[in-house]
């Protein structure tokens, strides 16, 4: 018997991973267009809904809660399993290091707040729901992540850009065994709870551990360095965006990791990629590849 999938957000990162997952698994694959579809049509005789919808921050306050709302009603009319690709905002800057299952989502800031909302509002709704949560994403295309977009620039100098301390670990997921685990769980739905937290362990890596394994994949040494925030405030009254991400910068010095006991349980077989080959992916995204000469020289701060 064929399943099918319907992604919301199918061009955006996990959108995009998730519909080649699904669709390598022998799913049927429906991508929701904005605008020609309607989601309550779109849904139905849907077995699961992804929904992958993420609005820019500047956006989440307007845009998040309708959207919740939206999905939920569709999902109840057509009897789908909403899988989501959770993060770790809701737990906040005071939360113990271990994110688990039984964390609880505390989490003060208005962005955290918001995601604590969404959650609360599928729990209390009692429709069949699977959040993954994940840390940071290493991408497999240039896509706007923190790694690409910031902490990669300046590795043909030899150095790891880092928005933190440079020892604080912090959780790290590869999209694609993101998205082959929401499809490992969608395929156990009829086994699990009406509503799942499941925690993707990935990978535990301070930004000096994550430059050290990247100096393996490339053959050269990359030391990391502290990033210069100063731009992000002087541009705060230009752009919109700029007021979340200083609101989350907390999450960079804040020691944290993804707790994967329960995900072990639920997917004992899962195969995680090596975080050398997971690197060395994203790496070649951004067009730093193993075979690419990197100088090295003495860190500063990012300019």
């Amino acid at each position: 018997m064929t399943h099918t999938v319907l992604i919301l957000g199918p061009s955006g990162r996990f959108g995009r991973h998730a519909a080649t997952a699904f669709a390598n698994a022998g799913w049927r694959v429906r991508s929701f267009d904005r605008k020609s579809d309607r989601l309550p049509d779109a849904a139905m005789g849907a077995d699961v809904i992804v929904n992958a919808w993420n609005p820019t921050y500047d956006r989440w306050a307007r845009d998040v809660p309708g959207q919740t709302d939206r999905v939920i009603e569709a999902a109840r009319a057509s009897g789908a399993t909403v899988m989501i690709p959770g993060n770790v905002y809701v737990f906040g800057a005071d939360a113990p290091a271990r994110f688990a299952e039984d964390t609880p989502h505390r989490a003060a800031n208005p962005l955290g707040r918001i995601r604590v909302d969404m959650e609360a509002a599928y729990r209390a709704a009692g429709i069949p729901t699977i959040i993954l949560r994940a840390g940071d994403f290493l991408d497999t295309q240039a896509s706007g992540n923190w790694f690409d977009m910031v902490m990669a620039k300046s590795l043909t100098k030899g150095y790891l850009t880092c928005p933190g301390e440079p020892d604080v670990p912090r959780a790290w997921a590869y999209l694609p065994d993101v998205a082959l685990a929401a499809v490992a769980l969608a395929e156990r739905r009829d086994t699990l709870e009406v509503f799942e937290d499941v925690p993707f362990p990935g990978y535990t890596l301070s930004a000096r551990e994550m430059a050290a394994a990247i100096s393996t994949v490339v053959g050269r040494e990359v030391r990391a360095k502290p990033m210069n925030w100063l731009p992000i405030h002087i541009a705060r009254p230009f752009w919109p965006v700029a007021k979340g991400i200083l609101e989350m910068r907390y999450i960079w010095s804040k020691p944290h990791h993804l707790d994967g006991t329960k995900f072990a349980r639920l997917l004992p077989e899962f195969a995680p990629t090596p975080v050398e080959a997971a690197l060395a992916a994203a790496l070649a995204a951004v067009d730093i590849h193993p075979d690419q000469p990197v100088t090295t020289g003495r860190p500063g701060l990012a300019q």
